[in-house]
């Protein structure tokens, strides 16, 4: 064991020691939100030089934009969760092979990402590509401030993989890269794209003659006769996730105001949840529960099932993201009329600032190349392959999601009606797409922090004069924390 840890740790970095006594004296392991991981920098990785052995880089040519060594293994680890692996085996595998056939692809497909990786992380011997997603994700913010993740911009810079006039930061949707970024540095490629909305039951509105609102008296009016017919207007994603509900909330908000509003919440700004069109928003989503429009019982539910009870015919109404339903879909099976479809939240005013087509969406699902990786420059290539509409596009049939690869989600053939719907929806907006990116960037703010305050007002437990105290309380807790490592972005 000694000569074990001799080798280990000569040569290291005064980061990687530190970060070493650090998991030797707390204790602390790779987890949901909360990883810790050793620092070493490479060319492409951290700030700080240490002795470790040079990355591996063939010539640079037209053919060969990111210089990546012909002969070199890849190894590679995709989250075998939602998604699956097949998408990586069956579709962006072969196009990564088909043109550097003396790549040697080392696939893994692992349930706990970081319980696989963390001893390889902490030893400096990580893989050269991971897909860092599920319950036993590495918290990404805290890879970077350790300096563990390398830096893509090479990556975004370089020709696509379409067409070498394009950059492959010209062929995503915009957003994405800064989704990934700290600082400017892009350490992250948010590959799937999600839609958020209103998701309703069609079969419902369709047999009742029902229109889908576009203003909230609209909504409201709906939401008499529904209640009336005997169903529940509304759920959402009860005692688990009530920030589902600030997604309506403060997209409702950024309509009624403009996107601007957004971005002193995201900066911590003392007063941002105060805005007179968020406080109007949350009044409004109030009124749900002061009328009894939620489905009865649902803010001590589980998500999955309120989720579920909204899926069979319960409810018309639910919150959610573009994932809804994949993740619902054994309950939608049970009922072969059952037809969902997504909306974009209905207008607070008529004088609203963006239109009623804005929707909020983002990329999501992480993919990163350790700074420790003995072969990024063909980990980066993967995701060029990755970022092809050939691969984009592949990804989204075998999985049915969209990807931040705008062209392919234009030419994809999806026969999910939900995501078409989604898809509609967001080719609909154009430019009008908004998002806020506390969340990413101070997790603990939202969860359990806004969720709390949300959940209280949902009950209307609290006023929204005491809810937006509440949100207030939050953001100083963050913003006074020195621990805590703040960015900012410009409206």
């Amino acid at each position: 064991m000694s000569s074990s840890i001799e080798r280990t740790t000569s040569g290291m970095s005064s980061t990687r020691r530190t970060f070493l006594q650090r998991m030797a004296i707390t204790g602390v392991a790779v987890g949901p939100g909360g990883a810790f991981l050793a620092s070493c920098a490479t060319s492409g990785g951290g700030d700080d030089e240490d002795d470790s052995e040079p990355e591996p880089q063939g010539d640079v040519s037209d053919d060969n934009p990111l210089g990546i060594p012909e002969d070199e293994p890849l190894e590679i680890y995709i989250f075998d969760g939602g998604f699956g692996d097949e998408y990586a085996t069956d579709v962006h595998q072969p196009i990564f092979s088909e043109k550097w056939p003396d790549v040697e692809i080392n696939h893994n497909a692992a349930v706990d990402i970081g319980g696989e990786l963390q001893a390889r992380f902490v030893a400096g011997d990580p893989p050269d590509f991971v897909n860092n997603s599920g319950d036993g994700q590495m918290d990404g913010a805290q890879l970077i401030t350790d300096g563990q993740l390398y830096d893509l911009s090479d990556l975004f810079d370089a020709p696509s993989w379409d067409d070498p006039e394009v950059p492959v930061r010209d062929t995503l949707i915009p957003g994405t890269i800064e989704m990934g970024s700290r600082d400017g540095t892009p350490y992250v490629l948010n590959y799937a794209f999600t839609v958020f909305g209103l998701w309703y039951n069609k079969t419902l509105l369709d047999e009742n003659g029902w229109t889908v609102p576009t203003t909230w008296q609209e909504m409201m009016d709906l939401c008499a006769e529904i209640k009336s017919a005997g169903i529940a207007p509304w759920v959402y994603q009860g005692v688990t996730a009530p920030r589902y509900m600030n997604w309506p909330l403060l997209t409702m908000a950024a309509k009624l105001a403009g996107p601007e509003i957004l971005v002193p919440v995201d900066n911590l700004e003392e007063g941002a949840w105060g805005h007179e069109a968020i406080r109007e928003s949350a009044a409004a989503l109030r009124s749900l529960k002061e009328n009894d429009y939620f489905l009865p019982g649902v803010e001590g539910m589980e998500f999955r099932d309120a989720q579920g009870l909204w899926a069979r015919g319960e409810a018309v109404f639910c919150p959610s993201g573009s994932w809804l339903e994949n993740e619902e879909a054994d309950a939608i099976a049970e009922d072969e009329t059952f037809e969902l479809a997504m909306m974009p939240e209905p207008l607070l005013s008529e004088d609203a600032v963006m239109p009623l087509e804005t929707v909020r969406a983002t990329a999501g699902e992480p993919y990163i190349v350790p700074a420790d990786a003995k072969n990024p420059r063909a980990a980066m290539e993967y995701m060029r392959a990755m970022l092809s509409v050939e691969g984009a596009r592949g990804f989204s049939e075998t999985v049915t999601s969209l990807t931040s690869v705008a062209a392919a989600n234009e030419e994809v053939e999806i026969s999910a009606p939900g995501l078409a719907s989604a898809q509609e929806a967001l080719n609909a907006a154009g430019e009008n797409v908004i998002n806020w990116l506390y969340p990413t960037w101070y997790p603990t703010m939202e969860n359990p922090g806004i969720d709390q305050a949300t959940g209280a007002l949902l009950r209307a437990d609290i006023t929204v004069d005491e809810w937006v105290q509440q949100c207030e309380a939050v953001a100083k807790e963050i913003r006074e924390d020195d621990s805590v490592v703040k960015q900012t972005r410009e409206a």
